[in-house]
């Protein structure tokens, strides 16, 4: 059984970088996903899965908060910690640690390289992002942390959620977040390409697509640009029986104590979408395509028994 004592130690500071990198080649692209709490990553997991293992890519992860607001969602994980999380006091006292644990083993599953946990409240849940930004997150320390992540990681991608109206306000708080640490680069410095991840059913024909998020100019995307997708129902394997959402399933059941995120209905999840923000260099739009392209090929070789 997990035991959160072992580990109070490893998170108690403010800001920390975690190394996991075992090795990784300098191949492939750098990636740095941006997410709000421990779990956001599945979003765009399987593309993280493919960007690793077949492609060579360093890929890290900046997590703005600590998680704790996720007690409500902890009934059956009380079993397997051995803890009351759903009381209010208990779960934040110990989900900030509990829950680093479970995105660290997700993302020793998708060969995530280096964490950087930034620790800011996750205080409830709202669609309202004015809430984390105005009054509860420290903003100065944020975009500080991410300067320096940014100068010293030389990404070519940031990978966020996209913000939607219907999602977290800390979602689109840290997607905000991300898309203003990029903007305040200056023209020395390398500016990676953001890219907003969602993942709409395979059944959604209102056409819609999202365009920018109210009060927040930044978000706005470039509607000359393709959404760029990955599909993780793409068959391989011995008679085709694999796809990528077996990876996206594995990633996802390490996150015990966020009992809710497992379920996903047989119509949800194939798609990972991709929206190309307008403070992007339009020039990398073709790059991007190609990126894509690449994590399209299947590289397992076909047996035969």
């Amino acid at each position: 059984m997990f035991r959160p004592s072992h580990f109070l130690l490893a998170f108690t500071l403010l800001f920390v970088r975690v190394d996991a990198s075992h090795g990784q080649s300098d191949s492939g692209p750098k990636v740095l996903i941006v997410n709000a709490h421990p779990d956001d990553e599945m979003g765009c997991a399987a593309t993280v899965y493919k960007l690793t293992h077949d492609l060579h890519g360093k890929v890290d992860i900046a997590l703005i908060t600590n998680g704790e607001g996720g007690y409500k969602y902890s009934t059956l994980a009380e079993a397997f910690y051995g803890l009351e999380l759903t009381d209010e006091k208990v779960g934040r006292e110990y989900l900030p640690t509990i829950r680093k644990h479970e995105l660290m083993n997700a993302g020793k599953i998708l060969g995530i390289r280096s964490y950087f946990f930034f620790d800011q409240k996750d205080h409830r849940y709202t669609v309202n992002p004015h809430e984390a930004l105005d009054s509860i997150w420290d903003i100065e320390l944020i975009q500080r942390r991410l300067r320096d992540i940014l100068i010293n990681g030389k990404y070519d991608y940031i990978f966020c959620l996209l913000p939607v109206d219907s999602t977290h306000g800390h979602h689109k708080g840290a997607t905000i977040m991300a898309l203003t640490a990029v903007q305040a680069l200056g023209s020395a410095i390398k500016h990676p390409v953001v890219l907003g991840v969602e993942n709409p059913r395979r059944s959604d024909s209102t056409g819609a697509r999202f365009v920018v998020l109210h009060d927040y100019p930044i978000t706005e995307v470039n509607m000359q640009a393709p959404i760029f997708k990955f599909d993780r129902t793409v068959k391989f394997g011995y008679r085709n029986v694999l796809n990528y959402k077996i990876i996206v399933n594995w990633e996802i059941a390490e996150h015990k104590s966020q009992g809710a995120v497992q379920m996903i209905g047989p119509d949800e999840g194939d798609i990972e979408e991709f929206h190309f923000f307008k403070i992007n260099d339009p020039g990398m739009i073709g790059p991007t395509a190609d990126l894509f392209k690449k994590l399209a090929v299947i590289h397992y070789v076909a047996k035969t028994y």
